[in-house]
C-alpha cells in the first residue's frame, strides 16, 4: 500500500511545533518525610532552562573539552557529590594542585553557559505540618516548577510549542507516578485550570547529558544558600546569576520559590 501524500507533514514543519528550549531537571536532598538528615532538611529540585542553539553550540562543546582537558575522555559524568567527595573518576580531586585547575575550569563553565534556573525549595518540617502523609513534596515542588517555566517560556513567546523535560530516573514505580502526576499538572488539573505543552522523558542515571549534569550541580548549592544565606557559598555566587527573574527584577517566587 503506498503513502497517502495528504498525511505527510514535512519537516519544517513539524519541527517548528517544538520550542526553542529544553528543560533539565535534577532534585537534592531525600524527599522523604520521615527520618531525613537534620544537616540538609530541605528538598530541592531545580529546573535549567537551555535555548537549543545556544546549548548545541557552546554549552555541550565546552563541557566536552573540559573533560578531555582533565580525563582525556568525555565518558565521564559530573555528579555534584563525587565532586565534593572526591570520589570515583575525581578521586583526582585529592591533589590539592589539579583539583584547584579542575573547579576553575568547571566555574568557568558554569559562569559562561547561558541558561536559566527555577528552584523550588521545601523545607521538609513545615511542609509536613501542612500537608498529610500521602503529598509528595517531589511531585508538589514539581508543579510549583512547571508553573514557573511555564510563565518564562511565556515571556519569550514559546507558550504554543512544544518544550521537553527531561528528569533522571529514580525507580520503575517512581517514574511511573511521576510521569503520571507531570501529566495531571499539563492536562490543566491544577494551575487555574490552565494545560501546558509539555512533554516529560525521564533518563537513565548514568546517562551522559550535559543538562542533567548541570542541574545536578546546581541543586545542592541552592539548598545550602536557603539554609545558610550568610555562609559563604561561592557555588551559589556563579548560580545567582542564572536565576529567572521577574520583568522588574525580583528572583523570588520567580527563580527561587521556597515553601512554605
Amino acid at each position: 500500500m503506498g503513502l497517502d501524500s495528504r498525511n505527510i507533514v514535512p519537516i519544517s514543519i513539524r519541527m517548528n511545533t517544538f520550542s526553542d528550549y529544553i528543560v533539565y531537571v535534577d532534585e537534592s536532598g531525600d524527599h522523604g518525610l520521615v527520618g531525613y538528615s537534620a544537616e540538609f532538611p530541605v528538598f530541592v529540585l531545580t529546573f535549567c532552562i537551555f535555548q537549543k542553539q545556544e546549548y548545541i553550540h557552546r554549552i555541550v562543546p565546552a563541557l566536552q573539552e573540559l573533560k578531555f582537558k582533565h580525563f582525556g575522555h568525555d565518558m565521564v559524568v559530573l555528579h555534584e557529590r563525587d565532586i565534593r567527595k572526591a570520589s570515583g573518576s575525581f578521586g583526582f580531586l585529592t591533589n590539592a594542585e589539579r583539583r584547584v585547575a579542575f573547579m576553575a575550569d568547571l566555574n568557568t563553565w558554569i559562569d559562561q553557559s547561558t541558561f536559566s534556573i527555577v528552584a523550588i525549595v521545601i523545607r521538609k518540617s513545615d511542609y509536613a505540618a501542612r500537608h498529610s502523609e500521602a503529598s509528595n513534596p517531589y511531585h508538589f515542588a514539581m508543579r510549583l516548577g512547571l508553573e514557573r517555566v511555564e510563565k518564562h517560556l511565556s515571556r519569550r513567546g514559546q507558550h504554543e510549542f512544544i518544550t521537553h523535560f527531561v528528569f533522571e530516573s529514580r525507580g520503575k514505580r517512581e517514574n511511573n507516578e511521576l510521569e503520571l502526576e507531570f501529566r495531571r499538572v499539563c492536562d490543566g488539573q491544577y494551575y487555574r485550570g490552565k494545560a501546558f505543552p509539555f512533554e516529560i522523558i525521564i533518563a537513565g542515571k548514568q546517562i551522559n547529558s550535559c543538562g542533567l549534569q548541570l542541574a545536578d550541580l546546581t541543586a545542592r548549592p541552592i539548598g545550602l544558600h536557603v539554609l545558610k544565606p550568610d555562609q559563604p557559598n561561592r557555588a551559589f555566587e556563579l548560580i545567582r546569576t542564572k536565576l529567572d527573574r521577574s520583568p522588574t527584577g525580583k528572583i523570588e517566587g520567580y527563580g527561587l520559590k521556597c515553601y512554605p
